[in-house]
């Protein structure tokens, strides 16, 4: 009775919680989003400068890991200019998210046979229109089912955001846990919480990848 008491006195906070979680996970999806695309044009441009940067981004972006990559951003956007949590979080975590998010991309336009750009080509299409009109459409299948399992991770990811005092989820239960003392209850409820929201988000994944299955 004391934890279903506590989770039904807690809600509204964890409410105003899930709120700044959601939008954290979607802010960062999108950003990520295009700074995977840039980061993936700039992989397989021709001038060779850019794909020493791209991948040069790359490697240190997965050897870091997150925590001390959002504190290296953090601390050091702090430093020159002021910004709250909220929007060093978006940033650190789209910069994480991203060098998976190129990696995603990557990895679509590879799934599509090369015998069909250079059809493409021969038959008078530009870069940009083989790319959109040919490579795209197929790619599509490989990479929006990952994007969807992509996104699961970065609301898991977003978690780590707590640590520099934004006001999701975790950093709720944290707070709830010290002022009540009461850690095991606040900590099995804000999993709870974590729990229904990925496993929403995990069977629109599903319905995602049988849908783009099918059109396989």
């Amino acid at each position: 009775m004391e934890f279903i008491e506590a989770f039904i006195r807690s809600a509204p906070i964890f409410g105003q919680g899930l709120l700044i979680t959601l939008a954290l996970t979607g802010l960062t999806i999108v950003f990520s989003v295009i700074l995977g695309l840039i980061v993936l044009g700039m992989k397989v441009s021709r001038f060779q400068p850019l794909n020493w940067l791209a991948n040069t981004y790359l490697a240190i972006v997965r050897g870091m890991p997150l925590i001390a990559l959002l504190f290296v951003i953090y601390f050091g956007i702090v430093s020159i200019i002021r910004v709250d949590a909220f929007t060093a979080a978006t940033i650190g975590l789209s910069v994480h998210t991203s060098a998976y998010m190129a990696e995603i991309f990557r990895s679509g336009l590879s799934s599509v046979p090369k015998g069909q750009t250079e059809a493409a080509r021969s038959l008078g299409m530009s870069r940009v229109q083989t790319l959109r009109k040919v490579v795209s459409p197929q790619a599509l299948r490989v990479v929006v089912p990952a994007l969807a399992n992509q996104a699961i991770l970065s609301l898991k990811d977003s978690s780590v955001a707590a640590f520099i005092t934004v006001e999701e989820l975790f950093l709720t239960a944290q707070r709830l846990s010290a002022a009540s003392f009461q850690p095991l209850t606040f900590y099995t409820i804000v999993s709870i919480y974590y729990l229904a929201v990925v496993g929403i988000m995990t069977l629109v994944a599903q319905r995602v990848e049988r849908y783009y299955g099918k059109r396989g």
